[in-house]
């Protein structure tokens, strides 16, 4: 059986897990698509790090058996990371997270939810559009300067009682 998962608030001592789960859903997803010269530029920088560091007050973690295994992070109308454990992919973590980053949201005011992937990512586009989400605008991928194509995905939030 497996364990049940919660969210909470991170905590400074989340940051090894943290940047755990980053590293392996970025091996498990983005690696394989990027060039070596991208994926060489990302090893040598401090990027993921440094938002950790920056900031890991604001994400929100799945912890299942005392350990984290997934985080959400957003800011106003953006989600800007929502990332699970590959390991602990298909139980539900991510969709938990998401329903709690669209409550906390519409509780702060925000209509619509915006967030990026990108187009080779089709495992993500998939998720998000089972949870409503419509892909809105394609543009280059900056982030990665990959020449990989982003993808903007927005939802119209609405409260349990207006579904």
């Amino acid at each position: 059986m497996t364990d049940p998962v919660t969210l909470r608030p991170a905590r400074a001592q989340d940051r090894d897990a943290l940047l755990h789960i980053l590293d392996a859903t970025f091996r498990s997803t983005w690696e394989p698509e990027l060039t070596a010269e991208a994926n060489a530029a990302f090893r040598t920088s401090t990027r993921v790090a440094d938002y950790v560091d920056g900031y890991w007050q604001d994400f929100v973690v799945a912890e299942s058996d005392g350990a984290v295994v997934g985080m959400v992070h957003w800011q106003g109308d953006f989600i800007g990371a929502l990332h699970v454990d590959p390991q602990q992919a298909r139980r539900g973590i991510g969709s938990a997270l998401l329903r709690h980053a669209e409550a906390a949201m519409l509780a702060e005011g925000v209509k619509i939810a915006q967030l990026e992937t990108d187009t080779f990512n089709l495992k993500a586009r998939g998720f998000y559009a089972a949870h409503g989400y419509a892909e809105a605008a394609t543009y280059p991928d900056e982030e990665w300067k990959s020449g990989l194509t982003t993808v903007l995905m927005v939802k119209a939030l609405q409260s349990p009682s207006q579904s």
